[in-house]
Order: structure tokens, then C-alpha cells, then sequence
């Protein structure tokens, strides 16, 4: 009998966060038996582990700036309705051919209405497919686009994958018109990568700052570097990741004093956490998951431009349960990060299994079911 086929649509506009977390949950789908195809519309990502994926890069799009309002095409030029034309015949050529039984599409309804040229249309040619939506545990909403959102999803989804742990975080905490749906809503546990079973030395005893891909991160990184003769930890070595959308590396570089080393970024980012003293960082979904899963302890900056709450929604739940400590953003300064890290420094390491991380292999467990 040969395997079912699973079409996974995603599009990162800015961070990398979502095409990171879909190539967790592809890969734990084709490791449960399914034949998987990964069609990613944001820029081409190095170093992402498609190993047992199809991977179909559609013609890349991404945001001008942190408002999403205005989408670029791989030129840099602002989408035009041809392009919009040719992006949409590419995503319906590929799902054609990859002969799905099961479609999977990374936010949308609840985001991602700047695509809905190709994801109407795309979901017209469902047909007799098994439809899902994979969503991440709380949402950018706004209570004025909910009803769209519930209308599409009651005319075209079979089920809502949540990446989250409703001892966490609720649904309803970012999208009130959950309990219409609550039928159809399923919390797998967060997603996140398997840790390295080999461990190692890289990053023992350090501090870790990052911002994920960077492309927003430039005024915690700076107010990190400041804060470290600041706290009890300035003796220690601190490792700045600048991340793969930084264009500020050397800016940084000649900022940091001796003790702190910067760079772009690390393959063994989790291996580093797993090992440091402490991580400074944003509240982003795969970065906190993943210090979580690294039982390390945590300082946080929620990103908060462009009247974004999720980030610090999500870092209020966590510190409200102790597993974490956070600065807001408008609240950013040397001395205030500072006061945080010696908050956190002077706490025992959060213990990850009180947190359910086996989103992946949920996710694909339940398509499984949902298929069988």
C-alpha cells in the first residue's frame, strides 16, 4: 500500500520562525509514513533540514517592514497582479502534482490574508482532501477580522492542529470566538526539534543573547551588550547571535567590549543553550519553546513593534508560571535588562517536562488517525 501524501503549505514574511516550525512538522510526518511536500513562499532559508521532504520553493515574497502591509517580490519591487497571477499558477501546479490526500496551511484563516489570491483558490481544488489548519499557540487576531476567519474555516477545514499546551496558553486567549470551533480545535503540545544526543562543550557556561533571524532584534542585542558589566554575570563570556537577517553584524562587533563575542549565527544554537548560564532573547515561538526544552534559564524582550501582542502575550503566561523572566519593550534599557538577568541568574533551571514539547509527533499521530 503506498503512502498517503500530505501538502504542506507555508510563508514566512519576516522572521523564519513559521518555515522552521513546518519543516519540524513535515519532517515528523514523513517520519510516520507519509510522503510529504513542503511548499515554502518566503525567502530560501540556508541550513534548514529538509532531509525525506519534497521541497518546492515558490517565487519568495516578504514584508517591507514589520506593518506586513506592504509584500515585495524577489526583486525587492512591490507584487503586482501579474506576479500574483504566476505565484498562484506555481502553488496550484505544484499541489496538482504532488497528488495530496491531506492539505496542511500554516495559519491561514487566522492569518496570512495578504495571500488569499492563492489560498482561496488553492482550497477550492481541495476537492475530497483532507484539509488542516496548523496553527501555533497564540495569535497575532483582531477581533474585527474573526468572523471572516470563522467563515472560512467552517466552509473549507477539517481541523485546527494548535502547537500548544492549553496548561499554557488557551486558544481563547488570542482568538475569542475559539469556543465556535472548539470541535474542530486540537492542542498537539509544542513543536520543537528532538535535542542532539550529543551534547558537547560549545557554549558552556555562557551567555547566549539572541533574536532569532534578526531581522528585528538590532535594540536588544545593543541593550545586551550594554547591560553585562551591569549584572553578576559579567565574568562570564557572552555570545551574541546576530541572526541570518541582521545587516548590522559589524555595527555590533565593534560595539562589544572584550568578553563578548558576536556573531551571525550558530548550527548548534540549541546545543548552546542547552550549555549556557543563561539565554537573553526574544519571545518568539521556536526560540522560547526551544530554550524551554534546554531547561535553561530565560530572560525575555517580547518584539512589540507594529502593535504586535503575541510575543508578549505568550511571555506573560511563562512568567506568570516562573519560567521565565521578562522586560517589555517599552521598557528596554541596559539597567532594566540587567535587573532581569540577575531576577533570572538567581533562579533554579525551569524544569521542561513541566510543558508538553511533543507537538510534532502528536501532529502527525492525529493525521494518521484522521486518515486511516
Amino acid at each position: 500500500m503506498s503512502a498517503k501524501r500530505v501538502f504542506f503549505h507555508v510563508q514566512h514574511l519576516l522572521g523564519i520562525g513559521h518555515l522552521k516550525r513546518a519543516a519540524t512538522l513535515c519532517r515528523a510526518l514523513a517520519a510516520a509514513g507519509f510522503e510529504v511536500t513542503l511548499a515554502s513562499g518566503g525567502q530560501p532559508v540556508e541550513g534548514l533540514s529538509l532531509k525525506g521532504l519534497n521541497f518546492v520553493q515558490l517565487p519568495p515574497v516578504s514584508a517591507a517592514d514589520v506593518s506586513f502591509k506592504l509584500l515585495l517580490d524577489e526583486n525587492h519591487q512591490p507584487i503586482s497582479e501579474l506576479w500574483k497571477r504566476k505565484r498562484k499558477a506555481a502553488l496550484l501546479e505544484a499541489w496538482r502534482a504532488a497528488r495530496a490526500q491531506v492539505l496542511v496551511i500554516e495559519l491561514f484563516p487566522f492569518g496570512r490574508r495578504q495571500l488569499r489570491f492563492e489560498l482561496l483558490p488553492l482550497l477550492e481544488q481541495a476537492g475530497e482532501a483532507l484539509v488542516l489548519c496548523s496553527v501555533r499557540d497564540l495569535l497575532q487576531s483582531r477581533p474585527s477580522r474573526e468572523a471572516e476567519a470563522l467563515e472560512l474555516l467552517e466552509r473549507h477545514f477539517d481541523h485546527v492542529l494548535v502547537h500548544g499546551d492549553p496548561r499554557i496558553a488557551l486558544f481563547e486567549h488570542s482568538f475569542g470566538a475559539a469556543a465556535r470551533i472548539a470541535g474542530r480545535l486540537h492542542y498537539t503540545g509544542y513543536v520543537v526539534d528532538e535535542p542532539p544526543q550529543a551534547i558537547g562543550e560549545a557554549g558552556r557556561g555562557e551567555v547566549l543573547v539572541s533574536a532569532g533571524g534578526g531581522a528585528v532584534g538590532r535594540r536588544l542585542l545593543e541593550a545586551a551588550i550594554r547591560a553585562r558589566p551591569l549584572t553578576r554575570l559579567r565574568g562570564l563570556t557572552w555570545r551574541v547571535l546576530a541572526g541570518v537577517n541582521a545587516d548590522y553584524l559589524e555595527e555590533l562587533q565593534r560595539l562589544a567590549p572584550p568578553g563578548i563575542v558576536v556573531e551571525q549565527s550558530r548550527q548548534d544554537f540549541t546545543t548552546l543553550l542547552r550549555n549556557c548560564e543563561l539565554s537573553i532573547s526574544q519571545a518568539g515561538y521556536n526560540t522560547v519553546v526551544e530554550t524551554l526544552q534546554a531547561g535553561a534559564r530565560a530572560v525575555v524582550v517580547p518584539f512589540s513593534d507594529g502593535n504586535e501582542a503575541e510575543q508578549g502575550l505568550r511571555a506573560r503566561l511563562l512568567a506568570e508560571r516562573g519560567l521565565l523572566e521578562r522586560v517589555e519593550a517599552s521598557g528596554l534599557a541596559p539597567e532594566a535588562l540587567a535587573a532581569a538577568v540577575e531576577r533570572a541568574a538567581g533562579r533554579p533551571r525551569p524544569a521542561a517536562h513541566d510543558i508538553d514539547l511533543d507537538g510534532a509527533r502528536r501532529s502527525a499521530e492525529l493525521v494518521r488517525q484522521w486518515t486511516s
